[in-house]
């Protein structure tokens, strides 16, 4: 489907990782690389905003409310205000806060000890803020595989997907892919324990962190065995020994966050299984996939009148399927990879509710690299049509999502 898109990435994108080179800039020069990528993002997300503003004061509702103190950010500012609770009802009537993972709470306490304002403030400006790191680290990793235009093409397409307004709700996606952005692009430029401490925080923040443990545990075993195929024999030298024991130490430091909460909240209940009986509480539980196919024909095929967002979420499972594909196509480097598909693995196989599946596969921007690729090189009238068409989706669905659909996003 994108000839010119796959040769590229089959010329210069790595299998696991590139040596630092001119893309493996120090910080403050890719920052300034990066302005345009995020001035474009910060734009299209106050675009989606200010309809939101205007959508919500037709209908005599403030702004500040759906954003801060809604659905999921009640959850989490009720654990940052009391923690987590001591039991586990599983009759399934009252669900447990410890499905929700530690640290955006902890990062919401930790700021409003020393700021003014409410928690609930905090955690919407730590959520923004983290939406801009987010873009910033998008931007790194497509500038890194493709150049600068498509990076900035990357940033403004996360920021234009149709759940998008999550991005600047106090929700955990924003922070979430921020961390997976940053912990990718130090797998591409070989920052092995850069990389396990960002995915170690990862695993911190949301369940799917689990997949990005699978990506950078996988890119380390491939560059051991590289190394070893190319290591000087039979003594390696110094900065081949250095090299794997970064990659060790990186491997190891992935899983820990995840496996810790995993296994805190199995201690907490004094169960092995007590992190998977609070998600069954929830209604989440791997199934193959099977209520996730069936909820999807259920949506599309059977109603006369189905719910618009039902069938946007259903339209996103699709084309999130069709992506990865053309991402394979591409050959896309190992980690983004391994990480795209684990991530559509979790969120396609899991029996769990379904309404939220499109938000869940927000953190997974190497999908949209595909749609990046071909707007990079389009005529330019053609990419500003495409970015701004996008925009506009965005902002009307943001806006739908949040005052006209009645449930959680």
């Amino acid at each position: 489907m994108f000839p010119s898109a796959s040769r590229t990435a089959a010329t210069t994108a790595p299998a696991v990782s590139a040596p630092p080179g001119p893309a493996a800039r120090p910080a403050p020069s890719l920052l300034r690389r990066a302005g345009p990528a995020l001035l474009g993002y910060t734009a299209v997300r106050l675009l989606g905003t200010l309809v939101l503003l205007k959508w919500a004061h037709l209908q005599h509702r403030g702004l500040w409310p759906l954003l801060a103190n809604r659905w999921d950010s009640r959850w989490y500012l009720g654990i940052a205000d009391h923690g987590y609770a001591d039991t586990f009802d599983e009759s399934g009537f009252n669900e447990s806060n410890l499905a929700f993972f530690p640290l955006f709470p902890v990062l919401v306490k930790a700021v409003a000890g020393v700021t003014p304002g409410s928690r609930a403030s905090v955690g919407l400006v730590v959520a923004a803020g983290c939406s801009l790191l987010a873009a910033w680290g998008i931007f790194a990793v497509g500038e890194r595989l493709y150049g600068r235009r498509v990076g900035t093409v990357l940033a403004v397409l996360w920021g234009a997907t149709p759940v998008a307004a999550i991005q600047w709700m106090g929700y955990t996606e924003s922070l979430f892919t921020a961390l997976v952005a940053w912990s990718l692009y130090a797998v591409l430029t070989d920052r092995w324990v850069t990389a396990g401490a960002l995915c170690l925080l990862a695993g911190l923040t949301r369940p799917t962190g689990l997949a990005l443990v699978a990506a950078v545990c996988a890119s380390s075993v491939v560059a051991l065995w590289r190394l070893s195929r190319t290591a000087p024999v039979p003594i390696p030298t110094a900065p081949d020994r250095g090299r794997v024991r970064r990659i060790v130490l990186g491997a190891v430091l992935a899983p820990l966050g995840w496996l810790v909460y995993v296994g805190w909240v199995g201690l907490r209940l004094g169960r092995a299984d007590g992190y998977f009986a609070v998600q069954r509480q929830w209604d989440n539980q791997w199934d193959g996939g099977k209520q996730t196919l069936r909820t999807m024909r259920d949506t599309l095929m059977y109603p006369s009148h189905p719910q618009l967002f039902l069938v946007v979420v259903s339209l996103v499972l699709i084309a999130s399927a069709a992506l990865f594909l053309l991402c394979l196509f591409d050959r896309q480097p190992l980690p983004l990879l391994v990480f795209s598909g684990a991530l559509l693995l979790i969120v396609l196989g899991s029996g769990g509710v379904y309404f939220p599946r499109a938000r869940f596969l927000l953190p997974g921007f190497p999908l949209l690299l595909p749609l990046a690729l071909a707007i990079a090189r389009a005529h330019r009238r053609v990419a500003v049509l495409s970015l701004s068409a996008a925009a506009l989706g965005s902002a009307y669905f943001g806006a739908y999502m949040t005052l006209v659909y009645r449930g959680p996003p």
